[in-house]
């Protein structure tokens, strides 16, 4: 009986969260807003600052959380080409890994001065770091402004910091709570991440294609989309296995399928495996926020300066390529935003212990609010552009 029990109490609580966050989700883009927006609030609601009745921490839960995290990741490399990122050149990786250098070293020392500890200093300032894809390139999308120079360049610059942002999460989870952090142990975790990456692309270039053209030949129903979702979770086993974060390897693993010739039949596949567990993810990080400990003073400061400080760091770094003749205002605004990477990395310094309530809630609210502004800034520059109709 205990058992059934506990099976028919996990199955009301899924429901519970996919009927809130779906709803919440719909609402949430009727009034121009990202669906990922509701989802969170969908999960504040459940957690236990307000009904009590989603728990984070529950092992099911947990287990599903990660594979909707691991879903997410790959659906996104499977929207990632490397070779649309190469043609918008050098511009889009100098703004890439500027913002993430200026964002990361004005959150850190900001953090630092405030009496923060250096590696909650560190996952706060890697929090700001990455941009949230879908909300610019929706935003710009609508305005018709996607496909110019200014577009390209915002895209390809999203897609490079996600990847730096990814591998600076495998630096952090290599980590655990009161463990120093040392130079050697920072360059280690570095080269095995970005080695993983390098390597798994390169030899992935040359054995994929061929591979899934065989599986095509088969000509079996729903081959192609079990061996994507399978090949996702084995590169993801072996980051892990390596010493890397697994989502890692379900980025690269949807950066290799990208290639193929049955792309779409694997992201058919992806899109409804995530459409169930994706939710679940983020309706876990909003249950992890602790609404009060976020009405503290030094709460409230330190989501201001981490707001302050990830956007200073965005739009200065849009000006860096001062040759670039095109609307630098645009792109600055349109890297602000901050969405799935920030929460991974945030989930992942409060399960690690790095995080206490009040700074994991502090980076959840940042992401909300470059959530919120953004869309509105890219609009209103935008608007002033002479191209804009």
């Amino acid at each position: 009986m205990t058992g059934a029990h506990a099976i028919v109490q996990l199955l009301l609580v899924i429901a519970a969260v996919l009927i809130t966050t779906r709803g919440l989700a719909v609402l949430a883009v009727k009034l121009g807003q990202p669906a990922i927006l509701g989802e969170l609030v969908g999960g504040v609601l459940l957690g236990a600052s307000v009904l009590g009745i989603l728990d984070p921490n529950e092992l099911a839960i947990k287990t599903l959380a990660e594979l909707g995290l691991l879903i997410l990741l790959f659906e996104i490399g499977l929207e990632t080409d490397l070779r649309a990122i190469t043609r918008v050149g050098g511009i889009a990786a100098i703004i890439a890994v500027v913002g993430v250098a200026f964002s990361f070293v004005i959150g850190y020392a900001t953090l630092k001065a405030m009496g923060v500890n250096s590696l909650a200093a560190v996952v706060c300032g890697a929090a700001l770091t990455a941009t949230s894809i879908g909300v610019s390139t929706r935003v710009l999308a609508d305005l018709g402004f996607l496909q110019t120079e200014e577009g390209r360049i915002v895209l390809g610059a999203a897609v490079l910091d996600d990847i730096i942002g990814l591998v600076l999460l495998s630096v952090i989870a290599s980590f655990v709570s009161g463990v120093a952090i040392s130079a050697g142990g920072v360059v280690r975790t570095s080269v095995i991440a970005f080695g993983f990456v390098a390597v798994a692309i390169a030899v992935g270039n040359f054995v994929v294609p061929p591979l899934f053209r065989a599986l095509h030949r088969l000509r079996s129903p729903n081959t192609i989309a079990v061996m994507g979702l399978s090949f996702a979770f084995l590169l993801a086993a072996l980051a892990g296995m390596l010493g890397s974060a697994i989502i890692v390897g379900g980025f690269v693993a949807g950066v290799l399928l990208n290639r193929i010739d049955q792309r779409e039949e694997v992201k058919r596949s992806a899109a409804a495996m995530g459409t169930l567990l994706t939710p679940i993810f983020f309706a876990s990080v909003g249950a992890s926020v602790n609404l009060r400990a976020l009405t503290t003073p030094r709460a409230v400061l330190i989501t201001v300066l981490l707001l302050v400080a990830g956007a200073v760091g965005k739009i200065l770094a849009a000006y860096v390529p001062w040759w670039f003749k095109g609307n630098k205002a645009l792109i600055g605004v349109a890297i602000l935003p901050r969405g799935e990477v920030e929460l991974i990395v945030a989930q992942t310094g409060l399960a690690i212990g790095a995080l206490d309530a009040s700074l994991f809630g502090a980076i959840t609210l940042m992401v909300l609010l470059t959530t919120l502004i953004s869309p509105p800034l890219i609009q209103a520059v935008v608007r002033r552009d002479p191209r804009f109709r």
